[in-house]
């Protein structure tokens, strides 16, 4: 009990949310053990933040859960290729692999692997190394590409195995033919045919960015395939190793069920990415349509008004919708997301409602509304109470933001200060449509 206790404080004390915390915690709790989720680290994470990533698994596995983690060793191959005088080719995107750079591979990627389940275990995490028999490959191309695999089948058992006797297992990037012969695979290959076969409910990726980056250098929140793929591989800054990792993701997506979502982040910030709603790095989902609507029938009104209500837990007034100014709906297709947008001051938009259901929030459906209400909206402002769980949250999104008693007012895309003020005075004399508010 002591270490149970420990660990909720640990968690409140990273996420400062217990009802997020909760939430998550049973839905993941739900899952078949093997397949709450995959991890694939990269040989960089491995070089500069072993510990780290140790101290994340560690964590998730005195909550019960017990992902499979997948790793590569690239960095650590190229410096031993380096060191042993044995030049480094690549063809199509892959490690072109004799029998000599084999020799050299084999003991470095074993070396990771005990690397990985020596700090597992350090930090009391019972750990299974698993170099080989679960990827069945045959020779991709013996000619150009030498002992390179390509999956033909994975064997789950091993992977089972190693979670029902409460291992955590950890799997090495290594293939081998029905004769024996041991073959390189790649690691994007490898996730990809891995989380295909598991099927788990998170994909994540650990590497040293923390996400996806956009062209000012800043994490992405989320991306929505269905909404924003088309659109994001055209910009020019979407250079082509992140337009391959995007079509990779894609491509794993598309043969997983709905809910499942792909996170990039660091390992300082894993726990974080998996238990808040506002996550901590990229969340990458297959997602679903949001449209815009400047009219709504009375059935929407009725549904927009129901999952306020029911999100909220607070009884809207029969009045509320008919005392807005109506700019328009932004409507998630699933019916658990939205945002209402009403006429404000100098024009300036202002975010009447922002609603997502817990659930959905922890789809990345909040943030994939988010970022569809910004591509459309230059300019916004809205109001917050200071108690808001995402107040925080919030204030991170706006360009300026200014607390008047109970309220917190923020402001995107306005820099006078004349027109912030009349947007903060309008903000703070709304109508917030709920019974118990007087405004």
């Amino acid at each position: 009990m002591a270490e149970v206790r420990q660990t909720v404080i640990e968690l409140l004390g990273q996420l400062g949310s217990s009802r997020e915390a909760r939430q998550y915690l049973k839905q993941f709790a739900s899952l078949d053990e093997s397949r709450f989720a995959v991890v694939k680290v990269g040989g960089a994470v491995l070089r500069d933040g072993l510990d780290e990533m140790a101290a994340a698994l560690a964590f998730l596995h005195r909550l019960g859960l017990t992902p499979i983690l997948l790793h590569g060793a690239g960095p650590q191959l190229d410096e031993a290729m380096e060191s042993a005088g044995v030049p480094i080719e690549k063809r199509d995107g892959l490690r072109v692999t004799s029998e000599r750079v084999m020799a050299v591979a084999r003991p470095v990627i074993y070396r990771a692997n005990g690397a990985i389940v020596d700090a597992l275990e350090a930090r009391g995490v019972r750990a299974r190394g698993i170099l080989h028999g679960v990827f069945n490959a045959r020779l991709a191309d013996r000619e150009r590409l030498g002992l390179v695999g390509e999956i033909e089948s994975v064997e789950l058992e091993p992977l089972r195995s190693a979670v029902a006797a409460g291992a955590l297992p950890v799997v090495a990037c290594l293939g081998e033919s029905s004769a024996g012969q041991v073959m390189n695979i790649n690691a994007d290959v490898a996730a990809r045919e891995l989380v295909w076969a598991v099927k788990p409910y998170k994909i994540i990726f650990l590497t040293g960015t923390g996400g996806l980056l956009d062209q000012n250098g800043r994490i992405i929140s989320a991306i929505s395939i269905s909404g924003d793929y088309e659109d994001l591989i055209a910009q020019d800054w979407v250079h082509s190793g992140m337009q391959l990792k995007l079509a990779q993701i894609k491509d794993m997506l598309d043969r997983l069920p709905a809910e499942t979502s792909v996170s990039i982040t660091s390992a300082s910030k894993l726990t974080r990415e998996l238990f808040t709603h506002t996550g901590a790095g990229t969340l990458i989902r297959r997602g679903e349509r949001i449209e815009w609507l400047t009219e709504l029938d009375e059935r929407q009104v009725q549904a927009l008004s129901a999952l306020l209500e029911q999100s909220f837990e607070r009884r809207l007034r029969p009045d509320w919708f008919e005392r807005r100014r109506l700019e328009g709906l932004l409507w998630a297709e699933s019916g658990r997301a939205a945002a209402l947008i009403a006429r404000g001051v100098d024009d300036i938009p202002y975010l009447d409602k922002f609603v997502v259901t817990p659930e959905a929030q922890g789809e990345g459906l909040g943030a994939a509304l988010w970022q569809v209400l910004r591509g459309r909206f230059k300019r916004l402002y809205w109001r917050s109470r200071a108690s808001n769980p995402i107040a925080g949250w919030y204030l991170q999104q706006a360009h300026a933001s200014f607390r008047r008693g109970a309220w917190i007012v923020h402001a995107i895309g306005v820099e006078d200060f004349g027109r912030l003020e009349r947007l903060v005075a309008d903000a703070h004399q709304r109508d917030s449509g709920w019974e118990d508010d007087q405004a």
